[in-house]
């Protein structure tokens, strides 16, 4: 019997300029009470520091903050870019949250997505994918308690550990960033933990996703190690609603917007370029915007294409007004994740049961109700009781 998917958001997060974007944060925090109640099991928080959209600057602040509102939901970082920090300083900050949430943080590690942040910082963009291999060979083992001793291009690790073990066991739950290139499933496969693939539904992520877990794999059994597709999360865009024409026009209130940003100001190859974006996300099975049928055949979908994984974290997208968008997380989890579930749902099995022996057992219950009434008139007349039942009753005689 395979395990029961998980369910969770991505949120980057995506606010437009003309929003206060302190009220935007604050809504992304109380997105995680939102989430918890309707019973997803994990919410990822972005490192971004420009182009405007993705505010939140540290995802640790964001956990923390999310941690004392919430009780059961896991909360991460989606991603900490490992070339902006020390290892040992982020090691150390998450060892820190592990015991504050007792148990509920997560890391996912990866190279920083905005070239501008980069420039910003006087890093080579074309180095990042090394850093970020750097920087998770050595998060891997600090966050397991280990000493370390490492010298790179950029850091070093003196007879180094994090200052309280973890609370944890082995070590907390570790992601490595994934998307059409090999870096993310390498590093997954070299250090044994988790993947967690961005854009999973765009067309060239879509299309690698097979080969990448393939290659975590076989790195993972070249060095010892194994993965597991539970620990695969895939991330994709949807916005539910009763109908499609529904869904659609809820989705009208930002997602040019959100299109513009990721197209011409992030410049991420998430987005198809030209035309409506609505047709453009739809005609390319990039993202649903419809029924809880459209999410759930996406679904199947993307599982048929991987081979199997273990998490779908939604989108954080902010398409539609925030009240729209919250009845969309709301009718994913009533109609889409016990369909997606393969336990067998015994509801289902015991109301297809009562179904076909209805005609027997309604038969019974009317016999039944019939004896006593038959019963009372035996005792004590036909007093007291309703002419018509009386005339329900069999003759004698009858069967």
């Amino acid at each position: 019997m395979s395990a029961k998917m998980r369910f969770g958001a991505f949120v980057g997060p995506h606010h437009p300029l003309n929003e206060n974007p302190t009220l935007a944060m604050e809504r992304d925090l109380e997105l995680a009470e939102i989430l918890e109640k309707y019973d997803y099991d994990e919410v990822w928080y972005g490192e971004h520091h420009s182009a405007g959209w993705e505010t939140i600057a540290s995802p640790e602040l964001m956990i923390a903050a999310a941690a004392e509102r919430t009780k059961r939901i896991m909360l991460g970082s989606a991603v900490s870019s490992l070339p902006y920090h020390h290892p040992l300083m982020l090691a150390e900050r998450f060892s820190q949250l592990d015991h504050m949430t007792r148990g509920r943080a997560m890391i996912g590690m990866g190279p920083g997505s905005l070239a501008s942040d980069a420039e910003m910082m006087g890093i080579d963009v074309a180095k990042q994918r090394d850093m970020m291999d750097d920087g998770i060979d050595v998060m891997v083992k600090l966050l397991r308690g280990e000493t370390v001793t490492a010298k790179t291009d950029w850091f070093t690790l003196n007879n180094a550990r994090i200052h309280m073990r973890p609370y944890t066991r082995p070590r907390i739950e570790m992601v490595a960033a994934s998307t059409v290139s090999p870096t993310g499933a390498r590093a997954s496969g070299r250090n044994g933990i988790g993947m967690l693939s961005f854009g999973a539904t765009s067309s060239a992520a879509f299309d690698a996703l097979a080969a990448n877990w393939h290659i975590a794999e076989e790195v993972a059994e070249a060095n010892g190690q194994k993965v597991d597709r539970s620990k695969w999360r895939l991330v994709a865009p949807m916005h539910i609603a009763e109908t499609r024409e529904q869904a659609k026009k809820d989705v009208e209130f930002g997602i040019d917007g959100w299109a513009d940003y990721l197209r011409n100001v992030a410049a991420l190859p998430i987005v198809p370029g030209g035309g409506d974006v609505i047709d453009a996300l739809l005609s390319s099975n990039m993202a649903v915007i419809g029924t809880p049928d459209d999410a759930i055949a996406q679904i199947r979908r993307l599982q048929e294409q991987s081979g199997g994984f273990g998490t779908l974290l939604l989108f954080g997208h902010n398409w539609a007004n925030w009240e729209s968008t919250k009845r969309s997380y709301e009718m994913f989890a009533r109609y889409v994740m016990p369909e997606i579930d393969e336990m067998p749902d015994n509801r289902k099995i015991s109301c297809d049961e009562c179904r076909a022996s209805r005609p027997e057992l309604a038969g019974k219950i009317a016999a039944a109700i019939q004896d006593r009434i038959q019963r009372h008139i035996d005792e004590r007349g036909e007093k007291d009781i309703a002419p018509e039942l009386i005339a329900a009753l069999p003759k004698k005689g009858e069967s």
